[in-house]
This record gives structure tokens, C-alpha cells and sequence, in this order.
């Protein structure tokens, strides 16, 4: 069994991961971190999982683990690493941001490979660290990426993307209170979000060449979970011909899938898939993804990492139904 911990354990994150994890075939959870809840049982703040979890949480780190999973706060993950040490042996997946841009992966001489299957699983399988992608970043890089390998990308992308109310985390602020986000609808960080630093990064690997910009329109949705995508760029050929690069790209992908039929959000959420769709008018090529923010955007992947990490089906433990009602 992979014995597993996490740090930071009381975050929408950190909750999807336990429940991944209690289940999971091969995986033991052995402590959850959580200075502020230390002693406090995990479902007095999962809630949902009382009478499945009598484990509580600790502000003790145990160092017998095989993988330890870092849903602490951007900014936190390197300096928690920084003041803790940890066997050789152990894998360390980190859900922060701190370690997703080329000049920020290598920390405590620590060298962590971007964690997103679709383009890195043989690294990954490899690697002992790994940066955990952005959910943002995630919906929008599968929705191009097919485009970059073929080097098709010509000009700018116009990207439009719907985040649900979980994507802001647990603490409180002025747009998270329910009042405020009820019935209403906002953008946020326009042209400059966090994850546009590793949506060129990806593209770039890709396709080298791409000069262009990503401009990206991030926005706040009247729902929970989940994020809708919508971008478009110039294409100079068929439809028929962009399905084709992109269902040869994602052809042995486990979560990625491109459908002819219009896709929305209820889909995917409360699973650890993507759903792509393509649409062309005139020369301009509508590419529409959807993910759930907090699976395939956080904790599902992250899992799906563990999974290469460890030489398991890439799926284990993943096989997760949506709520389409």
C-alpha cells in the first residue's frame, strides 16, 4: 500500500483528495496536517464525511510516507519545504503554484516535473516531484494544446472562462459570501489571471514559435463547482480536419475526450474528466472545454500523478460519476 499524508487539510482541495483517497485501492491516508484543526476530527470540517473517517487531524508531521500531497496556499508550498525535511525516497505533490514555472521548479534541490499527463506523463512517471496544474490553466491548456502540437497556432487566442464559487477557496471575502455571488455574475483579474504564466509555458513546449498572446477573460459563475471555457482562434482548415488532430492528440488520454455533440458543465463535475468541443465559423476555430475545478483542476490529477508516479493504472481510483441531476 502508498502511504499517503497530506499538509493543509481543511480546503476545498485538501477535502476532495481524503475522499479520493479513503477509497482508493492502493493508498493508506495516514495523517492529515492541519495546525488550525489539530486534534479536531477531519469530519467535523468534511462534513460529508462523518461516520466514514474516524481519522483526526494532526499539526505532526509524520515522515513514514510514500507520497505527501501540499494543499497549503500559493506562496506557502516552498517554504513549507524549506523548513521541513523529508526522506529521499518520498514523492511530493504539490497543489499550490509555486513550482509550475520553469524558473521556480527547482526548490531544496528539489527538480519538479508540471504535472499534466496529456503532454508529460513519461516525465512524470520519472519524477519524484511534481507541480500540480492550475484549474484555469488546466481547461484552457487541453482545449489548445492539440492546436500547438501541430504548430497551428497563427495569431492570438481570446479566451473566456467561467469558474464556480469553489474556486476561491474557503476564506471568506467580499465575492465569496453568498449574497454577493448569488444571482450574479462578475470578471476578475482580466489579461493578467496567475495561470497565464504556465499556459504559455505549455504552449511553448509545444509550439516554440508561438509569439502571440493568450488573452484571457477569467469570470466568477452562480454555481459551486466547475469551470465552462470558451476560446477561439484563427484556423485555415476544416472542421473535419481540427477533429481529427485533436481526437489523433487525446487518443490514449484516459480523461480527455472530444465530442461532436455540444458539451456543458454537468457533465464533468464531480469527475475527473475533461470534455472538448469544436465548432468552426468562417476562419476562426471555437474550441469549448469543461472541468470540474476541484478534480481534474486539482485533486483528481493530482491523484492521477500519484497513480504514474507509482506505476498504477493512471485511472485507479478515479472512476467517478457526475451528478447530472
Amino acid at each position: 500500500m502508498i502511504k499517503a499524508g497530506i499538509i493543509g487539510g481543511a480546503g476545498y482541495t485538501a477535502g476532495e483528495l481524503i475522499r479520493i483517497l479513503m477509497y482508493h485501492p492502493e493508498t493508506e491516508l495516514t495523517f492529515v496536517y492541519s495546525t488550525s484543526n489539530a486534534g479536531n476530527k477531519i469530519s467535523d470540517v468534511h462534513q460529508d464525511l462523518e461516520g466514514d473517517l474516524a481519522l483526526r487531524f494532526t499539526d505532526t508531521i509524520q515522515s513514514d510516507i510514500d507520497v505527501l500531497f501540499l494543499c497549503l496556499g500559493h506562496g506557502n508550498s516552498s517554504k513549507f519545504l524549506h523548513e521541513n525535511k523529508f526522506s529521499k525516497t518520498i514523492k511530493i505533490i504539490d497543489l499550490s503554484n509555486d513550482f509550475r514555472l520553469e524558473d521556480d521548479k527547482v526548490s531544496e534541490n528539489k527538480k519538479f516535473v508540471y504535472g499534466l499527463p496529456e503532454i508529460n506523463r513519461e516525465s512524470i512517471k520519472k519524477a519524484d516531484f511534481i507541480a500540480n496544474p492550475g484549474c484555469f490553466a488546466t481547461a484552457i491548456q487541453l482545449a489548445i494544446l492539440p492546436l500547438a502540437s501541430s504548430g497551428l497556432i497563427k495569431n492570438d487566442i481570446h479566451v473566456n472562462a467561467t469558474t464556480g464559487a469553489t474556486g476561491a477557496g474557503t476564506s471568506l471575502s467580499k465575492t465569496t459570501h453568498f449574497t454577493w455571488r448569488d444571482n450574479n455574475f462578475s470578471s476578475y483579474k482580466v489579461f493578467t489571471h496567475q495561470h497565464l504564466g504556465e499556459i504559455n509555458q505549455s504552449i511553448k513546449q509545444l509550439q516554440n514559435s508561438f509569439k502571440d498572446e493568450v488573452i484571457f477573460i477569467p469570470n466568477r459563475g452562480d454555481f459551486s463547482r466547475g469551470i465552462y471555457v470558451t476560446l477561439y482562434t484563427d484556423f485555415d482548415k476544416t472542421i473535419e480536419e481540427a477533429k481529427a488532430i485533436y481526437k489523433n492528440f487525446y487518443s490514449d488520454a484516459k480523461f480527455t475526450f472530444v465530442s461532436d455533440k455540444e458539451i456543458f458543465l454537468k457533465q464533468v463535475v464531480n469527475t475527473n474528466k475533461c470534455l472538448i468541443h469544436l465548432h468552426k465559423h468562417k476562419g476562426k476555430l471555437l474550441i469549448t472545454s469543461v472541468i470540474d475545478n476541484l478534480l481534474k483542476g486539482a485533486s483528481g490529477q493530482a491523484v492521477q500523478n500519484m497513480n504514474l508516479m507509482f506505476g498504477l493504472d493512471e485511472s485507479l481510483g478515479l472512476k467517478l460519476k457526475a451528478n447530472y441531476f
